[in-house]
């Protein structure tokens, strides 16, 4: 390496992963950047209802005899990442503290990290654990409550093989019969993706096959099929939505739905719709309903939310959300207020 190398800092935001930040970019040589990212986030959240607390709500939940209240204090979705880039090669890592062993809340408030991201990108080729080729990350919703209604989105990392050219995608990804017999997944999953891009923002649409197995070693096709976009509407507002349709399983919903129910399929229809309004430059606000239902479990559960986030400066920004998550087969809901300070990196 030169003695004469320049080291350059700078910000700015890292397209390749949705919320993940890029803050410091270390310039090694004319082929060679090295860059550092992530952010730090304190979340106070506060539940009230008859569904068990979660830190933010999937696509599922516990009914309860009766009503609870409970708030929690805590950091754990800070994240750190780093991208290496080396001419036509991109490597990229990034870990959190969500979904890991941890310790007592009593003295350390500990928790693991976990891997969120790790892959390689050489041109069209993308090898490693990322984003489903079946999610649009730009429809995701700006929230306080972690990923917003994934009661109603596609949400999912998972190794896979993906290569793309142009709006064109498509990939060979981790296979996972829920709800049967993963022991005998022996084909990846397939999904293709097209996204239309243009000035007015983007839509895409994708679909998905797979042979999934059940408890009783039979196997089943399963295909399943979603739209989703943003699109800029007035000023910076943006619409956001996502309509998923047909034996989806666990690639909608955030576990709304298993693949399998005893020996068959699962069919699930998700919609989500959001709407982010700008007040000012520095202050803005999502509305957001979404809705999953089931055929075969009788599933129809919705998680909707209203927000305001204002930025201080350019990385530090401050926020609440008031929302409410319900299950109607269960007759249970529960309403949260929840606080959210984030420093991006």
């Amino acid at each position: 390496m030169s003695t004469k190398m320049k080291i350059a800092i700078s910000a700015g935001l890292l397209a390749i992963s949705q919320a993940s930040y890029a803050g410091y970019e270390i310039q090694i040589s004319d082929s060679d950047s090295l860059t550092f990212g992530g952010y730090i986030k304190f979340d106070a959240r506060y539940v009230d209802g008859n569904v068990g607390y979660k830190d933010y709500w999937i696509g599922t939940g516990t009914a309860l005899s009766e009503d609870i209240s409970k708030i929690k204090l805590f950091a754990k979705e800070s994240r750190f990442n780093m991208k290496y880039v080396h001419d036509d090669v991109t490597g990229f890592i990034e870990l959190d503290f969500h979904n890991s062993a941890q310790g007592n809340e009593i003295i350390s408030n500990s928790y693991n990290p976990r891997l969120r991201h790790a892959f390689i990108k050489y041109k069209n080729i993308l090898v490693g654990q990322t984003w489903s080729t079946f999610m649009n990350t730009s429809a995701l919703v700006e929230t306080a409550d972690f990923g917003g209604p994934l009661v109603a989105v596609s949400f999912i990392r998972q190794g896979l093989i993906r290569y793309t050219q142009g709006g064109f995608a498509i990939s060979l990804e981790n296979p996972e019969s829920y709800g049967g017999d993963p022991s005998q997944d022996s084909i990846p999953d397939v999904i293709a993706k097209y996204t239309f891009k243009g000035d007015w923002g983007n839509v895409s649409v994708a679909g998905l096959a797979r042979q999934l197995n059940t408890s009783l070693g039979n196997s089943k096709s399963a295909f399943g099929a979603s739209i989703a976009g943003r699109i800029k509407t007035v000023g910076k507002d943006d619409l956001r939505f996502q309509l998923g349709q047909g034996e989806l399983g666990r690639y909608f919903g955030t576990v709304v739905a298993k693949d399998l129910v005893g020996e068959e399929v699962e069919e699930t229809t998700s919609v989500m719709v959001a709407y982010r309004h700008f007040w000012s430059e520095d202050v803005r606000s999502s509305v957001f309903w979404g809705n999953s239902t089931t055929e075969t479990t009788d599933v129809d559960n919705t998680h909707w939310g209203v927000n305001i986030f204002k930025n201080y400066t350019p990385q530090l920004s401050f926020g609440v959300e008031l929302g409410n998550f319900e299950l109607s087969k269960e007759n249970a809901d529960s309403n949260y207020l929840q606080f959210s300070a984030k420093y991006v990196l």
